[in-house]
């Protein structure tokens, strides 16, 4: 199985390992030198909590990652706490939250690890004697998670370039190299030069992708940065084969790109560069202005994809959105559904059969079965070898150190672990997390050595309730529907674009085609403009369904993984598409000259094709065309994001 080989491409994050073992070991450090260690304790889990859900790159959210999912572990140790010892009613509450848990998780990310940590938590809450009084466990668990938010921002004057973005920046470079070697004798080897390069980029961000859950706004702008390359480096072969010499501005350009995405600039760009004169050139041209903008472009506002262009809603308007699109999907109700069932099994059966340190069922399910962390078949047979793994490591840790001072050394060592396995895979990770687990506990248990059978039975117990109530019972687990899905976005977007554009009073719908909804309507009036949002916010649900479905695909057993990772560069490449065209409707709004009505049906045939191709295939398929139009028209930006799909869709050599 792939999970068990570990990721080739993957470093070691030495920031992030020094951060865990300085949160974890120090409270305990404490609790013992003010002979509290069950406090330490308390605190070094919430440290846990916050390590692993330190995923992101940017400094804002990974603020937002840390912090606020504190609030959700804090209220979920406090519902536990209340139900206590209560038996039956405690199995109805955290069945009860279980359901909530997993509806949060098709909000975002941050929702996601906040559901995660409700339901973790209150689970705890409701296993554990914790110290009285009520609010003593959910303060020390916050105090742990914000003493790594606080490490965390230590090292913000010390970051560094993410790989993958010296990465790409290498790409962008190999492709200067490649347009002034064209017309010249080097040219092969540097075509070469750049198809190595641009499979390490795609193989290095795709690997980033499959490690962490959710929405990784810096990910997906270094994809989108890799994917507009590709147009430029399709137009080099024109200038090519006609032994045409670039001038050398066009090349200095590129590697002024490099720099850009190496230091992640945003603004406006500044490009100098002399008339094109051919059609080869001019290809070169277009590509090369459009990268300029893509690649100082910022990172959209994740918290406002209604309206990635316009003004944010209100946060009063986001939270009722965002609560109405939960309460109302399907997929979310499934997925809380699932997530209850299982949680509600395993608290009674450990309810009817006296089954040591119960608590560890219920855990081992949220861990595995949490919908938005990938493959439910994998992460149950990965997290039964990585329990066992990590039993290895616990067992003469358990045995052999007494508690008290030699504690604090031990956790410094196992700490370290964490970030530096996690990078390697789920079962590593779980092998790392089970021993720091084990003895966190044993500080709030005393039994040593006991923990360890008991830890391993229930695990089993809790991957085959997985397996059983959360795998086999739903069959939308076994199959992976990304092509359909994201077929079905592209024709949204086909019909959005014959909205935005149609001639005011029209009533057209834009023609047969496979239209799913029916947006037609003028684009003059206040009704028009409340059609066109509701028919992005559905592009947006659409590719939010995509996302998730692409999430868990990509960890599935192959060949369905594998199929698709291939996936989510045309994902990426397709929201930009609606970016495209919902800044080209932007324009108009503001005086623009509105496109010819040919020049639209154009751009909706080539997305209905394109949708088709998708859809007709379980792989990428050929479907690439040529888009003539206006390049100074409103919809030139369009057309080139269509482009790049399109290459992107093509099957490579």
């Amino acid at each position: 199985m792939s999970g068990l080989r570990p990721q080739p491409s993957a470093p070691v994050p030495w920031a992030a390992v020094l951060r865990a073992s300085v949160a974890l070991a120090a409270p305990l450090a404490a609790g013992f030198a003010l002979d509290r260690p069950a406090y330490g304790a308390l605190v070094s889990m919430g440290a846990l909590s916050g390590v692993i859900g330190d995923t992101a790159d940017a400094y804002r959210m990974r603020i937002l990652n840390i912090a606020v999912p504190q609030l959700f572990g804090a209220l979920g140790v406090m519902l536990g706490t209340l139900v206590y010892g209560t038996g039956w009613a405690a199995v109805a509450a955290l069945t009860l939250v279980g359901l909530v848990s997993g509806m949060m998780s098709t909000i975002g990310a941050v929702a996601s690890v906040s559901g995660l940590l409700l339901l973790l938590n209150a689970i705890v809450g409701a296993g554990l004697p914790l110290p009285e009084p009520w609010w003593v466990a959910p303060l020390l668990l916050t105090v742990g998670g914000l003493f790594v938010l606080a490490l965390t921002l230590l090292a913000w004057p010390l970051r560094r370039a993410l790989p993958e973005r010296v990465a790409v920046a290498n790409t962008y470079l190999a492709v200067a190299d490649l347009l002034a070697a064209a017309g010249g004798p080097g040219y092969e080897e540097q075509r070469q030069a750049v198809t190595q390069s641009l499979n390490t980029s795609y193989d290095l961000i795709l690997a980033r992708r499959a490690r962490y859950h959710g929405r990784n706004s810096a990910m997906v702008r270094l994809l989108a940065q890799l994917n507009v390359v590709i147009p430029l480096v399709e137009a080099a072969p024109a200038v090519h084969v006609r032994r045409l010499t670039l001038p050398d501005e066009i090349p200095a350009a590129v590697r002024e790109l490099a720099v850009a995405v190496e230091e992640s600039r945003t603004g406006r760009p500044e490009l100098v560069l002399p008339a094109p004169d051919s059609p080869a050139t001019r290809a070169v041209d277009g590509a090369l202005r459009h990268a300029a903008v893509v690649v100082h472009k910022a990172d959209p506002d994740p918290y406002n994809v209604d309206d990635r262009l316009g003004r944010p809603a209100a946060l009063g308007v986001r939270v009722r959105r965002t609560a109405r699109d939960v309460l109302f999907s399907g997929a979310s109700w499934r997925y809380g559904l699932r997530l209850a069932l299982c949680i509600g099994l395993a608290q009674a059966l450990t309810s009817l059969i006296p089954v040591p340190r119960s608590y560890w069922v219920a855990l081992t399910v949220t861990f595995v079965l949490k919908p938005d962390f990938g493959s439910v078949f994998s992460r149950a047979v990965l997290r039964s070898v990585g329990t066992a793994a990590g039993l290895v490591i616990a067992a003469p840790v358990l045995a052999a150190v007494p508690i008290g001072w030699w504690d604090v050394p031990v956790m410094v060592v196992l700490a370290a672990l964490i970030p530096a396995l996690t990078a390697k895979g789920y079962a590593f990770q779980t092998a790392a997390i089970t021993p720091v687990i084990l003895l966190l506990s044993d500080l709030l248990n005393h039994q040593g050595f006991d923990l360890v059978w008991p830890r391993f039975l229930d695990s089993l117990i809790g991957c085959a309730i997985v397996l059983v109530a959360g795998y086999l019972l739903w069959p939308e687990s076994w199959h992976v529907r990304i092509g359909h899905r994201l077929a079905d976005a592209v024709t949204d977007i086909a019909d959005y674009v014959t909205c935005a554009f149609e001639p005011a009073g029209s009533t057209d719908q834009g023609g047969p085609g496979g239209s799913r909804g029916g947006t037609g309507g003028g684009s003059g009036g206040p009704g028009d403009r409340a059609e066109r949002l509701r028919a992005r916010r559905r592009i947006y649900r659409d590719l939010s369904v995509v996302r998730s479905e692409f999430q868990r695909a990509l960890t599935e057993p192959p060949p369905v993984g594998t199929r698709a990772a291939a996936w989510w560069p045309l994902v990426v490449a397709v929201e930009r598409i609606v970016d495209a065209a919902t800044a080209a409707r932007v324009r108009v709004n503001h005086g623009a000259s509105p496109p010819p009505q040919e020049e639209v049906a154009g751009i909706r045939r080539q997305l209905l094709e394109l949708a088709d191709g998708i859809r007709s295939s379980e792989v990428l398929v050929e479907v690439r065309a040529e888009l003539p139009g206006d390049e100074r028209g409103v919809l030139a930006p369009l057309r080139q994001e269509v482009a790049a799909a399109r290459a992107i869709a093509s099957p490579q050599p």
